[in-house]
């Protein structure tokens, strides 16, 4: 059954281009009053004219740079202390695609402050004031790495798990509190993000790319139908279902008195 998102005040982190400026687009179309933030001036005041514009939208902007713990700050007070705001897309985030002997210390430890860091403070800060307040909706913009460790490098795709494993936490602890938790994983996705990561979009293949729109537009759908995890490009539900069930299942087998059997062969061999 469809769930209406609650009107109000959205703040979209990375909001000047690529997924953050196609959700903020989107939500405006459906309503929803903005405050859009991101390190990009020029890029949000231009951004912000335009939806104002076209949907006639209350279109704000937060100027900040989420490396920086004094600007991460900010938008916590922001979220908690704004009475109008109702929901956050915390989608800021950077990438990484280099081997771990090949990266730079610092520019990990950056990706997890801002993939790790900056989005747990947020969600945070958004979660107690809308339990206050008495409703509101986090989004967490996650990625099909979180599913595949495989794929790009480990330190990017570790982050991404964390925003998954933290969302279906959030979602336990706040959905009788009237949060609404969902965790958006998208696959390759048609934005700036690749270039940035040094493998552009363009050199992937092709059948692998969704344009930002659409994937946006299945996020919200699937946000609207209540699901905590959104896969837009897995074709059938039931696979996420069976994956979420086998994990479930290795719970009573993850912390027992003794260890398993075949780690206890020596034992008896000594014996």
């Amino acid at each position: 059954m469809n769930t209406p998102i609650r009107k109000g005040t959205f703040l979209v982190t990375g909001a000047s281009s690529g997924i953050g400026a196609v959700y903020a687009e989107r939500l405006a179309r459906r309503g929803h009053d903005l405050v859009l933030v991101a390190r990009d001036a020029a890029r949000l005041g231009v951004l912000a004219a335009k939806l104002t514009a076209e949907t006639g939208r209350d279109v704000g902007v937060l100027i900040a740079d989420l490396t920086f713990k004094a600007d991460v700050h900010r938008v916590e007070d922001r979220l908690y202390n704004d009475a109008k705001i109702t929901g956050l897309v915390n989608n800021a985030g950077v990438g990484g695609s280099a081997k771990l002997i090949d990266s730079d210390p610092d520019e990990l430890e950056a990706l997890i402050d801002i993939n790790v860091v900056a989005l747990t403070r947020l969600a945070s800060a958004a979660a107690r004031g809308f339990v206050e307040r008495g409703g509101g909706t986090i989004v967490n913009i996650a990625s099909i790495v979180a599913l595949a460790p495989e794929l790009l490098s480990g330190a990017y795709s570790g982050s991404k798990a964390y925003v998954v494993n933290f969302s279906q936490s959030m979602h336990g602890e706040l959905a009788d509190k009237g949060v609404r938790v969902q965790a958006v994983l998208p696959g390759v996705t048609v934005t700036d993000f690749w270039d940035k990561t040094g493998v552009p979009v363009a050199h992937l293949p092709k059948e692998w790319a969704m344009c930002a729109g659409e994937m946006v537009d299945a996020a919200l759908a699937g946000l609207d139908q209540g699901e905590v995890i959104t896969i837009p490009s897995l074709p059938d539900i039931a696979d996420w279902n069976a994956y979420e069930a086998a994990r479930k299942a290795l719970g009573p087998g993850l912390s027992r008195q003794h260890a398993a059997e075949r780690y206890r062969l020596g034992e008896q061999q000594a014996a």
